[in-house]
């Protein structure tokens, strides 16, 4: 396995598609599976040049197997939030953990950050594991804070600062 990433493009409309295309993915991500081609295109023209993110396409050896994402990044207080999805068919294969050691390094190394921090459903365990593994740290529980599948969620708050992300290995 040789995980890289990738910026975003244009032509990767049709894997963003798919990914947030499909209930078991958004379920996750607390949004709707509801969109067409031409708005996750629109989407990708309107988010290009935005210096609050950085999107990237995760990679093995030339195969998307997800995204992951650094969202409302703050230079003032060099703060932001992680998102990250595998797509099905890819996961348990180690490429959430590896892929969040790669876009930390990123965080904290080229954009230095002092702090990400994510928001994670208390049921998602497999994804609370992965992150605990590459050293997130709970913040808090955020009761009913999203509604997804017919119920409120509670989620949980985890962050990693950029101090304690050079202990990890």
């Amino acid at each position: 396995m040789t995980v890289t990433l990738r910026a975003q493009e244009a032509s990767d409309t049709e894997f963003l598609h798919a990914l947030f295309s499909d209930p078991a993915t958004t379920r996750y991500w607390f949004v709707e599976p509801y969109l067409t081609r031409a708005e996750v295109q629109a989407q990708f023209e309107r988010r290009r040049g935005d210096d609050s993110a950085r999107r990237f396409v995760i990679s093995d050896e030339g195969a998307d197997v997800g995204i992951v994402e650094l969202v409302d990044i703050s230079p003032l207080h060099r703060t932001c939030e992680f998102q990250i999805v595998v797509a099905p068919g890819n996961q348990g294969r180690g490429y959430a953990h590896a892929a969040t050691k790669l876009v930390l390094d990123y965080a904290f190394g080229t954009l230095n950050l002092h702090k990400v921090y994510l928001l994670v459903d208390v049921e998602n365990a497999g994804a609370i594991h992965v992150y605990t593994k590459a050293g997130f740290e709970t913040e808090a529980t955020l009761h009913e804070e999203f509604y997804a599948d017919g119920a409120y969620r509670d989620v949980v708050r985890m962050a990693v600062f950029a101090r304690d992300w050079s202990l990890t290995d």
